[in-house]
């Protein structure tokens, strides 16, 4: 299987503030959390989750995942990537301090809880939708 390609006018969404996770409840309804990421020019997208999350809950149980990027500039315009999502332990930070980076230097271990561990999710596109 072929990997999809982002079109070149819309890799610059990668680089966006805010993207729209969409993940699948247990009742399988669909649950959405703005979220903050990182983006990679093949496509493939990393979010940093706290284990409390109940996204995290349901990309456990269900690891089909969509994350939506709109343009700030035109919300007619817009890059989605869907696929599988990959979880991964990140109990140094590591992960979490990148993405901290990119939003000024964010500390995302505020968001934490005492019994919180922090994970990486990784989504390799399945399928992208661009619009605009």
């Amino acid at each position: 299987m072929t990997t999809p390609e982002i079109p070149d006018s819309h890799k610059a969404l990668l680089d966006a503030q805010i993207g729209v996770l969409g993940t699948v409840g247990a009742n399988g309804r669909p649950q959405l959390s703005a979220v903050w990421f990182l983006g990679e020019a093949d496509g493939t997208v990393q979010v940093s989750l706290n284990s409390s999350r109940q996204k995290l809950k349901n990309l456990r149980a269900r690891p089909q995942a969509s994350l939506l990027i709109l343009d700030p500039a035109s919300g007619y315009r817009y890059l989605e990537i869907r696929g599988t999502a990959d979880i991964a332990d990140d109990p140094d930070y590591v992960f979490a301090k990148k993405i901290g980076a990119k939003y000024g230097g964010a500390d995302v271990s505020e968001y934490d809880g005492p019994e919180d561990t922090r994970l990486v999710v990784t989504i390799r596109p399945d399928r992208v939708i661009s619009w605009g």
